[in-house]
C-alpha cells in the first residue's frame, strides 16, 4: 500500500512540463495521480502517470469526489491552460456559482477561490518548483549570438513594460521593436501574440516573458520551450529575453541549437 504522504496529485494542462513533473516525482519514488484536462494535455501522461483521470475544466464535483477517493493531499497545477474556457465551458453548479461571485476574472481571483475549496476538503495545493529545479535558467546569453545594441535597448524597454502588464494580471509577455512596444499578450496566448507582432512590424521583433512581481509559484510559474522557439524563427524575430530564476525553460539545448541555428538571441535577465 502506498503511504499517502508520497501520493501527489497533479492538474495538467498543455505542454510538456506536466510530463516533466511526472517523470521526476516519480524518480523520488512518489505516486502521481493526474486530473487531465480534456482538449489540453498530452495523450502521453498516460504513459507516465500511475493513474490518470480525464476531466473538463468545469467538473468540479468530479473532481472533488476522485481527490477523496483517491485520498490526495497534496496537488500540483501545471501546463498551460486556455483562458477562452472561461467563456466557452459548462461549468458544474458549484463552480459556475464560485465564479460568478468573484469581482474580477482575472487569473489570480481565480486560483485562489480553487485553492479556498481545496482546502475546505482538506487538499494543499504545493509549489511543483522543487521537482523542477533543473529547468530554472540562470542569467545569461545563452545563445553563441549576443545581443547587439539595439537589442539591448528594446529587451530593457520591453522588460519594465512586461513587468507592468504582468502585474496587472492582463500577459506575462510583450513584442518590442525599436522600443516601441508592438503587441502585448493577453487571452490569446503567446502564439497568437508572436503572430500579430509579425504582421504588425515584420522582421526583427524581440520577445520579452517575464513573472509577477508576487508571483505564486504554487499557481502558475511562465514556461517557454522550443515550440516557442520555433515559433519565433518562423515570425522573423531577433530575441527572446526571459526573466532569470522566475520561469520554466524547457529543452534548453534544443531552445539554444534553435536560436544558434538561425541567429536568434536568447538571453536570461
Amino acid at each position: 500500500m502506498v503511504d499517502d504522504m508520497k501520493k501527489i496529485g497533479l492538474i495538467a494542462g498543455g505542454g510538456q512540463l506536466p510530463l516533466e513533473f511526472v517523470k521526476r516525482a516519480k524518480s523520488r519514488g512518489e505516486k502521481i495521480i493526474v486530473f487531465a484536462l480534456q482538449g489540453m494535455a498530452l495523450s502521453d501522461i498516460e504513459k507516465e502517470a500511475d493513474k490518470v483521470y480525464w476531466l473538463r475544466i468545469g467538473q468540479y464535483a468530479k473532481f472533488a469526489f476522485l481527490l477523496v477517493k483517491e485520498k490526495v493531499r497534496h496537488l500540483a497545477m501545471l501546463g498551460k491552460v486556455n483562458k477562452n474556457v472561461l467563456y466557452r465551458e459548462e461549468y458544474e453548479m458549484e463552480a459556475k456559482n464560485s465564479l460568478d461571485k468573484l469581482k474580477t476574472k482575472k487569473d489570480y481571483s481565480i486560483l485562489r477561490e480553487v485553492t479556498r475549496h481545496l482546502s475546505k476538503i482538506g487538499v494543499e495545493v504545493i509549489d511543483p518548483a522543487k521537482y523542477l529545479e533543473h529547468l530554472i535558467p540562470q542569467k545569461g546569453v545563452l545563445s553563441h549570438v549576443s545581443p547587439s545594441e539595439s537589442i539591448k535597448k528594446d529587451i530593457e524597454f520591453g522588460y519594465s513594460a512586461a513587468k507592468q502588464l504582468a502585474d496587472m494580471d492582463i500577459g506575462q509577455t510583450v513584442i518590442v521593436k525599436d522600443k516601441t512596444i508592438v503587441a502585448v499578450e493577453a487571452m490569446e496566448g503567446t502564439d497568437a501574440v508572436i503572430e500579430r507582432a509579425n504582421e504588425i512590424a515584420g522582421r526583427g521583433c524581440v520577445m520579452v516573458k517575464v513573472s509577477r512581481t508576487n508571483q505564486d509559484p504554487r499557481w502558475d510559474v511562465p514556461t517557454v520551450g522550443p515550440d516557442t522557439m520555433k515559433k519565433l524563427v518562423e515570425n522573423k524575430f531577433s530575441a527572446l529575453a526571459l526573466e532569470h530564476a522566475k520561469m520554466f525553460l524547457i529543452d534548453k539545448a534544443e531552445m539554444v541549437d534553435i536560436a544558434d541555428g538561425n541567429g536568434i538571441v536568447l538571453q536570461v535577465i
